[in-house]
């Protein structure tokens, strides 16, 4: 029986629906219920079929969840509207890929354990969502759990699972539900509830432990508001210095408000306190100054250099200034890939002929804390705070808060900016460690340890916002032991595809 085209077009809409429960659409209720439709269509299809089926939901989903992506290379990297939009194509099906395998995985399952199928379903989900995370240089943006950002009871047991545990209890109810109906058992259904309930009462109890208040201190994050169509090597040193005393001028106002910690963005003003040229000695100096007359420490999202000239190093860089005059940096680890570096370059270095938009940054290569009056913090840099592993090292390590730098610029007022806000939201619930974001167009902000939004700017304006910041040595489950419910997902679905090797006896 060939596939019919209607099959096909409910899997689209499927991947449409789930991508539209995403921020910046914030549908999240359709993450409830746009899977079922195509868990229906799955069960009993032969392997390739649902493939087919799998890999059409998810080309959809990503296509419109990443519909900002053509739009960047365009603008920013030189390339023509069509190279710009085969880039896309190329990603989205890449990536959709990820659901073709699910929809294999269990239609191999189904076909001998109908029941195990279902069964499987969450944990074949979180195993490809924990792949997609790690294998070649990563991609976690459209995990499932993203799209329940908002819903804080339902997100609180990321402190034990990561945001990983938030997709597969979305992805169990709804698993459950379809087995119930395609078994006529109601269990399935009735776990699927059980379940739910019992992770809504704990985000309950969770949200009801006070934040203790020892240690607490203002801060305030600087939203200055730099297009990002500005290319600093074309820009007049006058300029630059009113960019900079626009800056200035915010932080004064920061500080006046008693802010003792005050966050710059990623990108917002050149700056390079190992550079030697004046402009850059100039802005050093005054920083310093600046950290003497008020007291306050300053992050400062910075470009650093080491080496000599003709083979120089530049590291995409966060550094801690204390009014003291001591400086601590933590270079970015996690590079964009094709923005600051160009990835396996021996099969891709031909990308660089085609865009100007690459960079030659070093990655760093610990998760160094910076402290502040005794207290240490970390500070992942933009594209890093999307990675659930990585940020929690910074907990592990002794992290108190964090703070996160970005220039989400490129991005104008499309989704991106709101989904990478979301990102920040279970970095948060995860580590249980207030959140500090600094955006150089926005969105900044500030979010506490369970998840809720404290402050938050708009996009486009300059602005500061200012809160109080309560330190925490505590270490959640996840933040110690790290992606051990993702291990443990891989495992099963390892051991359920073992089992669907076997003819079930009758």
């Amino acid at each position: 029986m060939k596939l019919k085209p209607v099959h096909c077009l409910v899997a689209a809409v499927c991947g449409l629906l789930t991508a539209a429960a995403f921020p910046k659409f914030d549908l999240m209720f359709l993450a409830w219920i746009s899977l079922i439709p195509l868990f229906f269509l799955l069960s009993g299809k032969t392997p390739g079929r649902a493939f087919l089926l799998g890999g059409t939901a998810g080309l959809f989903f990503y296509g419109l969840l990443l519909y900002w992506i053509p739009a960047v290379p365009a603008h920013y990297g030189g390339l023509s509207p069509l190279i710009s939009f085969l880039v896309y194509l190329l990603l989205i099906v890449l990536l959709a890929l990820a659901w073709g395998v699910f929809g294999l995985a269990f239609a191999l399952i189904h076909r001998k354990r109908p029941m195990a199928a279902f069964l499987a379903v969450p944990f074949l989900w979180v195993g490809l969502e924990y792949i997609l995370t790690h294998v070649l240089t990563g991609f976690p943006w459209g995990i499932l759990g993203l799209s329940q950002a908002k819903n804080l009871l339902f997100i609180q047991m990321a402190g034990l699972t990561g945001i990983y545990g938030v997709s597969f209890a979305l992805v169990f109810f709804q698993a459950m539900f379809v087995g119930s109906l395609r078994t006529n058992r109601r269990l399935p259904f009735a776990a699927g509830m059980i379940a739910l309930v019992l992770i809504h009462f704990g985000g309950f109890l969770s949200l009801r432990n006070p934040a203790p208040a020892a240690e607490s201190f203002p801060a305030a994050v600087i939203q200055g508001n730099v297009s990002s169509d500005l290319y600093w090597h074309e820009v007049s040193e006058s300029r630059i210095l009113e960019i900079f005393d626009e800056h200035l001028a915010l932080t004064h106002q920061a500080a006046a408000g008693g802010a003792r910690l005050i966050v710059w963005p990623e990108f917002t003003v050149p700056l390079c306190f190992s550079c030697k040229e004046g402009i850059y000695q100039i802005s050093a100096s005054r920083l310093k100054e600046l950290t003497r007359e008020t007291g306050a420490t300053l992050l400062l999202g910075t470009n650093e250099v080491s080496g000599p000239w003709g083979d120089r190093k530049y590291y995409n860089s966060a550094l801690c200034l204390s009014p003291d005059g001591t400086t601590s940096r933590y270079a970015k680890m996690h590079l964009v890939p094709f923005g600051e570096y160009t990835p396996y370059k021996k099969i891709l270095g031909f990308v660089e002929k085609i865009t100007h938009a690459l960079g030659e940054v070093t990655p760093g290569s610990d998760a160094v804390l910076h402290d502040f009056a005794g207290r240490p913090f970390g500070s992942p840099i933009c594209y890093e705070i999307i990675f659930p592993d990585l940020v929690r090292r910074f907990a592990k390590k002794g992290a108190s808060f964090l703070v996160t730098i970005t220039n989400d610029g490129w991005y104008g007022k499309s989704s991106a900016p709101y989904q990478h806000f979301a990102q920040a939201i279970f970095r948060a619930v995860e580590n249980r460690r207030y959140v500090l974001r600094a955006a150089t167009t926005g969105i900044s902000g500030i979010i506490d340890p369970y998840g809720r939004v404290v402050k938050k700017t708009e996009i486009g304006v300059r602005t500061l916002e200012s809160g109080t910041i309560t330190p925490s040595r505590v270490l959640t489950f996840y933040a110690r032991y790290g992606d051990v419910f993702s291990f443990f997902c891989l495992t099963i679905s390892a051991l359920f595809l073992i089992l669907a090797l076997f003819k079930r006896r009758p």
